[in-house]
């Protein structure tokens, strides 16, 4: 038995320096990194269905809730389509009388009131037949209205006129009256076997308008002539302006 503690306190001696140096060295390392956050983790549950609130004050009659702030205005809007056509409006009052005006430019009152021509055939063919008559030979024509190479008098003063033709033929001849392509009256010699020259004429009154035209025209029957010895006039004047 002391044989076995003597050996037991060997061991002891001969563990102790160890056990020594093993308490005297440092107790903790250097602090490592933080590491790298976790994932989020998931929502939770919902929670349980809160308690009712208390009811809100009652307003009495006639009072109104309180208003609100004013907002901002906001962005114009497109413009719309357009409405029906109103009814129309009472007649205004007549305005002031507006300022007088000027002079106009000097007029002749003989050019403007008066108006004649006489013109004569001027050759001894016959004209065509169902055509306007040209007389190519003026006699007279106040205002120039009687055109020689139309054959056709234009009306510049409206009013009343007086138109007459004397014709010489040695054959059938029917004239017409025209007035802007209406036939207004016909005159007709139709001579069946006589040879010697003949002289017919024709008149009428007519109203004319401004710019209208009055000309004679023949038919199938042509036979006028335009001779020294016996010529074909055509005439017409102003009797009374409108």
């Amino acid at each position: 038995m002391v044989c076995l503690c003597i050996a037991i306190g060997a061991m002891l001696s001969l563990a102790l320096p160890d056990l020594v140096t093993m308490e005297t060295c440092p107790s903790a390392g250097t602090p490592g990194l933080p590491g790298i956050p976790g994932l989020p983790g998931r929502d939770g549950r919902d929670g349980e269905t809160g308690e009712k609130g208390v009811p809100g004050v009652l307003s009495g009659p006639g009072q109104r809730p309180d208003e609100g702030q004013k907002g901002e205005p906001g962005v114009k809007g497109a413009v719309g389509k357009p409405g029906r056509s109103g009814v129309r409006g009472e007649e205004g009052s007549p305005g002031p009388e507006g300022p007088r005006g000027e002079p106009g430019e000097s007029g002749s009152a003989g050019s403007q009131l008066h108006s004649a021509f006489s013109v004569a055939r001027g050759t001894a063919s016959p004209p065509e037949k169902a055509s306007v008559i040209r007389f190519t030979s003026i006699i007279t024509d106040v205002n120039k209205d009687y055109n020689t190479e139309t054959g056709r008098f234009r009306c510049r003063v409206s009013g009343t006129y007086y138109f007459v033709y004397h014709a010489s033929s040695e054959e059938r001849l029917c004239l017409l009256f025209k007035l802007d392509g209406t036939s207004l009256a016909s005159f007709c010699d139709l001579m069946y076997g006589v040879k010697n020259r003949q002289v017919s004429s024709g008149g009428l009154a007519a109203y004319l308008r401004k710019d209208q035209e009055v000309w004679l025209e023949t038919n199938d029957y042509n036979g006028m002539t335009g001779k020294p010895e016996g010529n074909s006039v055509f005439s017409g004047f102003l009797l009374y302006p409108h």
